[in-house]
């Protein structure tokens, strides 16, 4: 009998492929609500997981689940403690996104850079002022501030430093000077990312130690020319915070891919 797979959200046609040219069965979730995974699950053996949270309720109702794959970095959507308990194998494929965040990284700092959402917005309506009367800088000469300097960090990084010509900076507790690219300047101080920085973007997962740990104090410190970009994890940033920070003007703006509770509440 075939190992059954769940995959709540799709992935890749060669993800597909690769599972049932190896012999696998493939279970195409009907969402990935905690409601409907619980429907889909209980006779799977394997799943892989995406952005849905992993909750004590869905592995309770998984009494053959033994693997439960993240596709990308991080377990902090995954309840380990309940995992641990049913004996479900939790493994990540971290790097296997790198490339496209850090390409992202680098989007939204175009994006913030152009001031785009302006431009966008009037183009239609008033076309010369859109071209030439937005207010626009360009990335070049400017600083970057990382922090975390893991696989996604040390490639915008390295597409920063030698594709726009960016001096960067990096706070990292865990990385060490001896091997580092000579673009990339360690810093010993976080607080020195955020006074100097133009762009401060985020490359953290979300730990008891990183969730909120960017908020009033860190905004209070940045240029208010400066931007933020977060394409690791919601929870890092007080939304509260940078709610406040972008309505008094303490910085020029975000960039966000990610949020604190997604999908996205209209209401928000």
């Amino acid at each position: 009998m075939a190992i059954r797979v769940l995959l709540p959200q799709p992935i890749l046609p060669a993800g597909y492929e690769y599972l049932r040219e190896h012999g696998y069965e493939v279970v195409d979730g009907r969402g990935f609500t905690e409601e409907d995974i619980i429907a889909d699950i209980g006779d799977c053996d394997a799943m892989i997981v995406r952005t849905a949270k992993i909750t004590e309720k869905i592995l309770d109702a998984a009494p053959k689940l033994k693997t439960l794959a993240r596709h990308g970095a991080g377990y902090d959507g995954v309840d380990l403690q309940a995992a641990r308990k049913h004996g479900v194998l939790v493994c990540t494929a971290g790097g296997a996104n790198a490339i496209s965040v850090a390409e992202l990284t680098i989007f939204y700092m175009l994006y913030c850079s152009r001031n785009f959402k302006k431009v966008e917005k009037l183009y239609l309506e008033d076309y010369r002022k859109a071209k030439m009367g937005i207010p626009k800088t360009e990335l070049e000469g400017k600083t970057l501030g990382l922090v975390g300097l893991g696989n996604i960090g040390k490639l915008v990084a390295k597409k920063a430093a030698l594709g726009f010509d960016m001096t960067v900076l990096a706070y990292d507790p865990f990385a060490k000077k001896e091997g580092l690219p000579e673009y990339i300047q360690l810093v010993e101080d976080r607080d020195e990312i955020f006074k100097r920085s133009d762009y401060v973007s985020l490359h953290v997962p979300a730990t008891t130690e990183t969730v909120h740990s960017v908020s009033d104090r860190e905004f209070g410190l940045m240029k208010p020319t400066a931007y933020l970009i977060n394409a690791a994890r919601g929870s890092i940033v007080d939304e509260a915070a940078l709610y406040r920070a972008l309505q008094e003007e303490k910085i020029a703006g975000a960039g966000l891919d990610v949020l604190e509770q997604e999908p996205i509440d209209p209401s928000n």
